[in-house]
Parts: structure tokens; C-alpha cells; sequence
């Protein structure tokens, strides 16, 4: 079995092979990937060594000291924290080695295409469709709010192949090739002046059938492990005492005393402990991952994510008075990621809105918690056992 010792041994062999003063960004980390410590517990050949999840930190601790560079983790966290596990759980031994390697290293960008303008938060609503000719599905529809479409390469594809069954039932997943005759990509422009996010339409688009993921039909079970993970991925980062939207408004604190009031320091204390145990929850949700695939314990660290973010953005523009309204760029930028914390105070106001949206509404992830975390009833659903083609839309 893999245990410390060896993954240090493993690590500096890499190190001395491959030096990171000389060697090639890219070319270091494929050799990182292929010598196992990409994701340590991943399987063998696939950027792990079958060890267990909590290794990794052994790993990261010795490159970070070696100055290794890293993947930018950011960057690619749709790939990382989405569609990895997803493709690891339920592809197939051509499609993980396949995608797997160049989704680690970043040289291919992912993005999801899940939600529509007519099935936001009841995403089994969906309407985009897929039909079958041969060894081909023909894709038709429209997707929005995708996250770094206008960069990506491959998509996470949901889309509708069966419109007799009830609505969960007849979905199927795939891998959508971004490049391919038919998908257009559209940006919209939120309300901070960015276009981060996209519309996506695909007409007519032609994926191959080796490019499904999971069975016919099994498309809800498959997008499960996708949304799970991508809560986790979304409120359970792994982020250092006074990281994330925190640290600037306690730093403001700080350095600026002229505009303290007795009223602002209570609810940047309380916000200070909140924001400090939801650091240190999701330390214990990263810890019971160990064990397993993520649960419904990431919906509620998104939820408490989303909150916190809106509520410390809201009093650092109160701390800050008419200062904490100006926003020194309102053009129309494509970002490939967000910035929250190397950014003005009126820009994280202003899209820390969206936090209770991407990712699963609040609404949607507070019925998650009551259901699967409390036991509490299920809300009723008087279209659990209608044909998809028979709801009202």
C-alpha cells in the first residue's frame, strides 16, 4: 500500500527528472500526471496511484516547496471538479484515458452544459433533445449561463432522448465537442459589466455515441455525481484563515480606522466566525470524502457559501461609504475565471448575486438539506410519474 514515505520518494524522483527551473510547464505536468500524483487516489495510469485521498497533501507540500508549478486549478475547475469524477465514475476505459490527462494538465478547458431558460432550478426539465441515427446522436436546443464556453474545448452534455418517460428518466449524458459544426456560443453580459458567462446553442450537432457517458436513458443518475461534486467544488474549496471574501474587508478593517462604527465591528465579528467555521466544515467535508463520493452535506456548504459571500460584500461596501460604490471597470471583458478578492468592492457586491444561483438555487439546495440532511418530507411533486411531453411548459 502507498503510504507517505513512498509518495515523497515518488515525488522526488519526479522532481530530479524533471526539474521545474528547466522543464516545460506543460511537459512537467504530464510527467506529474503520469507518474501518479495528479490526484493520488485516482487509479493507476489514470494520474493516481489507488492511495488513499488524504496523501495528496504529501504531494502538494513537497512541489509547492520545490516551486513546482500547478495546474491552475481555477482555471479549469469545471474539468477538475466536475467533469473528472464524473467521466471517472461512469466513462469508459477509452473515454478516461482519453480526457483525463489533458483536462489535469489544462491543455483542454471544459465547460457544462446543464441549465436552460426553461429549466433553471428543475433542471430535469429540460428540453434540449437527442436523437439517434446510427452510431450518432443529432442534438438540438439551447443551454445558458455556461461558465468559460467561449475558452473551452470539450462540454458536459445532458441532454433529452426519450420524451415518454417521466422527466428524470429520460435523459442521457455526453461529451460535447465545443469546435463541432453547430454549437455557437453567445456571451451575456452581467450586471458587473463582464460577459462571463454564456448562451449556448447547438443545432444540429453530431456526437458520436462513444462519446456517452453511462447508459441510455441514465442521464439524471450520471448528472447526480456532476452536481454533487460541483457543490463541493463551489463551497467547500480549500482556502486559508482570512481567505476568500473575508480577507479584504478584514484587511480594510485594519488599515483604515477612520471608518469603523461599534455597529460594523459586531457584524464583522460575527461574519469573521461564520466565514472561520464554514473554513474549517468544509475541512471535515473534504476529510469525509475520503470515504466516498460527496453527499448532500456539499449542498448545504454552497448554500452557507452564498450567504456569506453576500452578506460580507454588503458590509464591506457599508464600511467602506461611498468609496465602497466605485467599480473602475465596467467593460465588456471575457474573463476565463472569477476574481473576487483582486477586485473592487463594488464588483464583489455585485456578482457575489450570483452566488445563490450557479451551482443550484438556494431554494433548490435548501430542499436537498431538509430531505437527504433533516429526514424532513418530501415536497410533493404531482409530476413525478408524467411523460416528459405531457407537462406543461
Amino acid at each position: 500500500m502507498t503510504d507517505a514515505a513512498e509518495l515523497r520518494r515518488r515525488t522526488q524522483e519526479l522532481l530530479a527528472a524533471h526539474p521545474p527551473a528547466t522543464t516545460d510547464r506543460t511537459d512537467f505536468l504530464r510527467a506529474r500526471f503520469d507518474a501518479g500524483l495528479a490526484w493520488v487516489h485516482y487509479p493507476e495510469g489514470l494520474g493516481g496511484l489507488g492511495a488513499p485521498r488524504t496523501l495528496q497533501a504529501v504531494v502538494d507540500a513537497e512541489l509547492e516547496a520545490a516551486e513546482a508549478p500547478d495546474n491552475d486549478p481555477r482555471r479549469i475547475g469545471i474539468g477538475l471538479g466536475m467533469a473528472a469524477p464524473t467521466i471517472l465514475g461512469f466513462g469508459t476505459e477509452e473515454q478516461k484515458r482519453r480526457f483525463l490527462r489533458p483536462l489535469w494538465t489544462g491543455e483542454e478547458v471544459w465547460c457544462q452544459l446543464f441549465s436552460e431558460p426553461g429549466a433553471g432550478s428543475d433542471l430535469a426539465a429540460l428540453g434540449t433533445r437527442a436523437v439517434r441515427e446510427g452510431d450518432t446522436w443529432v442534438v438540438n436546443g439551447q443551454k445558458v449561463w455556461t461558465s468559460s464556453a467561449h475558452v473551452a474545448r470539450w462540454a458536459i452534455l445532458i441532454a433529452r432522448t426519450d420524451p415518454d418517460v417521466p422527466k428524470h428518466r429520460g435523459i442521457t449524458y455526453f461529451v460535447c465537442d465545443m469546435t463541432d459544426p453547430g454549437v455557437e456560443v453567445r456571451p451575456l453580459r452581467q450586471i458587473t459589466g463582464e460577459a462571463e458567462f454564456n448562451e449556448v446553442f447547438l443545432t444540429d450537432v453530431r456526437i458520436p455515441d462513444s462519446r456517452r457517458l453511462g447508459d441510455v436513458g441514465d442521464g439524471w443518475k450520471v448528472a447526480q455525481t456532476t452536481l454533487m461534486n460541483e457543490r463541493v467544488s463551489i463551497g467547500g474549496m480549500r482556502i486559508p484563515r482570512e481567505g476568500g471574501m473575508i480577507g479584504p474587508v478584514s484587511r480594510t478593517w485594519r488599515e483604515r480606522p477612520e471608518l469603523r462604527t461599534h455597529d460594523l465591528h459586531q457584524r464583522l465579528l460575527k461574519l469573521w466566525v461564520e466565514a472561520e467555521v464554514a473554513r474549517i466544515t468544509g475541512e471535515r467535508l473534504r476529510q469525509q470524502l475520503v470515504a466516498g463520493q460527496p453527499g448532500p452535506e456539499g449542498s448545504g456548504m454552497k448554500l452557507g457559501f452564498a450567504r456569506l459571500n453576500q452578506e460580507i460584500s454588503g458590509l464591506e461596501v457599508e464600511l467602506l461609504g461611498e468609496e465602497g460604490l466605485l467599480y473602475d471597470d465596467w467593460t465588456m471583458r471575457r474573463p476565463e475565471l472569477v476574481d473576487f478578492t483582486g477586485r473592487d468592492a463594488g464588483y464583489r457586491y455585485l456578482r457575489s448575486k450570483g452566488n445563490s444561483i450557479e451551482g443550484g438555487t438556494s431554494e433548490v439546495l435548501l430542499n436537498i438539506v431538509a430531505e437527504r440532511v433533516l429526514g424532513l418530507p418530501s415536497e410533493p411533486r404531482t409530476d413525478k410519474d408524467v411523460a416528459w411531453k405531457d407537462l406543461a411548459r
